[in-house]
């Protein structure tokens, strides 16, 4: 850290020389580009970089602050002497400043000082540093991120993986309290610790993709990572970034891709941080109806500023390129695209044509997703975006926003509202449950079940299920067979696949002696079982996003509270029927329309005894007889379990 007793001098300002006199890793080419707002790899220019220069060994600094009167480089190596290495500023009028620094090298801590032209003298840390201090401390680490990949296999074959037509489970972690060490309950895993625990139980489980909540560098940790100042900086809480590395590694050895969410929509206002970094509002608006984000006390990036695009879309494709990420999630999409997002009347500013969107964010976005998709057409961007903006997941040549899929929130809000009914009353809000299907396809969506679900006094999924234990456990082992057999790929929240008691707390690990119990092992072993009936079944995962691979059989029958649709997939999949008893009414001799004639096998009941149900059922098969039903020329006679669901498809 540097000493804060040193005087802020300003010293006299250097000036301006051609970057033909000292070392640069800036062309012209790349300074047009990075003024255009069209240089997507600011990682290989901006930060520190070591490198031998004249024949030395040192490091090469720059960074932006076109309204800096001054910039020097502080840091171990000088005794945090604010004067002692100043930066020149390059003449090009780009704002750069940049200097070569003989006998620094890997391991250095540093910070720039900031002289602005208002008088103030700032401590920054580095935009683009690639490692940082361990918070609390905030200072910057010269770093690299070479590292000797061994997931050949996996890069090679993603872009089957993370096809539109293919099975995604995420299984979404907060690092720091998934599992906490044994010895201590106060210490995080390593990264390194974490690749040795978390993958053999994510292959047990049958998850195909892990995501991550940020693993940016954040100081305040009960922000869980949304808090970000070091944007291209793996934390160091849980190791270096070439342990991170380590982990990505091990996940794609193991055929499990990884998703990190990402925050382009604001950032914190730590003094050490992005905010006024040169004295200015430079990454964020000056005005404050457009600059401050009134839910979480943070600073806005001002998107109509090119350098400030080419900072984000660079950070974007540097976790994709250095860290072989395979898909980002955008965090809190639906703030930027609003102007008037949590602002009430004369709290915002119209755009151009007096309406509420925010054409800067949304050409942001699009760029964005252009060249993510142009560098890596093999990875997926998952928006979170909570409204009903048009084409979020739809290609920007046909006038989308180019995401590769979009959270389903009001699938989400209607599902958790409907099951947490007595289900006496759900016979009065059958078209919660159903209503989905009227806009399923219209985007690419991703069901998810997220860590917000789980906080902020919601209380954990279990407990949001109505009922006595019994009932509230075959409530959730129902929820996840609908939510496994709906349209659309899944994301679940860690604790969630064991029945989490408590709600989520980032400061602890999760319950894990819970599973010592049979009603969570029963949780567990359904999760892991839609886990394997999802990615196992191309009926329920090849036409996702097709209207043409769902259709209702049963929809309307809401006194009874019982569903039954088909999923289908393409020519050789063969079709699956899902029916779904939301009462704890046991149903004898029911009869059900069937796609086709034949013998249709059970092939998972949530209330199988194996998960803790009540085995109500007992035959595996059901006979289809020719008597026309709920519009289907055959039909047959089944038992229903109650607050059961089961899937059956047809027998050779």
């Amino acid at each position: 850290m540097a000493k804060k007793d040193q005087p802020h001098v300003l010293p006299v300002p250097v000036p301006a020389v051609e970057p033909r006199a000292w070392y640069s890793r800036f062309s012209d080419f790349d300074i047009s580009l990075f003024r255009a707002g069209k240089h997507y790899k600011l990682y290989e220019k901006f930060g520190s970089h070591v490198v031998t220069h004249d024949g030395l060994d040192g490091t090469y600094f720059a960074v932006w602050a076109p309204n800096a009167r001054q910039v020097s480089v502080e840091g171990n190596f000088n005794g945090w002497n604010r004067s002692s290495h100043p930066m020149s500023v390059r003449w090009d009028g780009s704002g750069i400043w940049e200097t070569f620094i003989p006998g620094v090298g890997t391991g250095e801590v540093y910070k720039y000082v900031i002289n602005s032209n208002t008088g103030e003298s700032l401590e920054k840390a580095d935009p683009f540093a690639l490692r940082w201090e361990e918070p609390p401390s905030t200072a910057s680490i010269v770093w690299d991120t070479w590292y000797e990949w061994k997931d050949e296999s996996w890069m090679k074959s993603r872009y089957e993986r993370n096809a539109l037509n293919k099975p995604m489970s995420v299984y979404e972690v907060h690092f720091g309290s998934w599992a906490r060490s044994m010895e201590s309950p106060n210490e995080f895993l390593s990264y390194r610790q974490m690749a040795a625990k978390l993958i053999p139980y994510l292959k047990e489980m049958g998850f195909t993709h892990v995501e991550f909540l940020p693993m940016m560098e954040h100081p305040f940790y009960p922000s869980w990572g949304y808090q970000i100042t070091g944007y291209f900086a793996a934390t160091s809480r849980f190791g270096t970034p070439q342990d991170f590395m380590y982990l990505i590694e091990q996940l794609h050895q193991n055929d499990i891709g990884l998703i990190l969410d990402w925050v382009p929509s604001h950032f914190p206002g730590d003094e050490h941080g992005l905010y006024r970094f040169d004295g200015t509002h430079l990454y964020e608006h000056a005005d404050m109806k457009k600059g401050f984000h009134p839910d979480w006390k943070s600073y806005i990036f001002n998107y109509g500023r090119n350098e400030v695009r080419s900072f984000l879309i660079s950070n974007a494709i540097f976790w994709l390129d250095r860290y072989h990420a395979d898909g980002l999630r955008v965090d809190a999409v639906a703030s930027m695209l609003y102007l008037d997002y949590s602002r009430e009347g004369g709290e915002w500013i119209p755009n151009e044509y007096g309406g509420n969107e925010n054409l800067e964010a949304i050409s942001f976005l699009k760029e964005f997703n252009e060249a993510v998709y142009g560098h890596f057409p093999d990875v997926q961007t998952i928006a979170e975006e909570s409204t009903a903006f048009p084409s979020v997941s739809k290609p920007t040549y046909a006038g989308g926003l180019g995401f590769g899929m979009k959270w389903m929130m009001g699938w989400m809000n209607d599902t958790l509202d409907y099951f947490s009914r007595d289900p006496v009353h759900r016979k009065y809000h059958h078209n919660r449950i159903t209503f989905s299907t009227e806009y399923a396809f219209t985007e690419n969506f991703m069901l998810p079940f997220s860590h917000d679900e789980v906080v902020h006094g919601k209380g954990s999924l279990l407990n949001r299920m109505p009922g006595d234990d019994w009932q509230k456990f075959a409530n959730l082992r129902l929820l996840y067979l609908y939510m496994f057999t709906h349209p659309g790929t899944k994301c679940l929240f860690m604790g969630n696949e064991i029945g989490q008691s408590a709600e989520w707390d980032f400061n602890r690990s999760l319950d894990w002696h819970l599973l010592e119990h049979t009603p969570h092992q029963g949780v567990s072993e359904m999760v892991k079982s839609v886990n394997k009936l999802y990615t196992s079944e191309p009926a329920l995962y090849e036409k996702s996003f097709e209207s043409t691979g769902f259709e209702w059989i049963e929809g309307g029958d809401s006194e009874n509270s019982v569903l039954v649709y088909s999923r289908k997939g393409n020519e050789r999949a063969r079709d699956l029927l899902i029916v779904l008893n939301l009462t704890p009414v046991p149903r004898t001799t029911w009869r059900i329309g069937l796609p086709a004639e034949g013998k249709w096998q059970i092939i998972l009941n949530s209330d199988d005894q194996k998960f803790y149900g009540s085995g109500f059922v007992r035959e595996e098969m059901i006979i289809s007889e020719e008597i026309s039903w709920h519009g289907k020329k055959q039909s047959g006679l089944m038992n229903l379990p109650p607050l059961g669901g089961m899937v059956l498809k047809r027998a050779d």
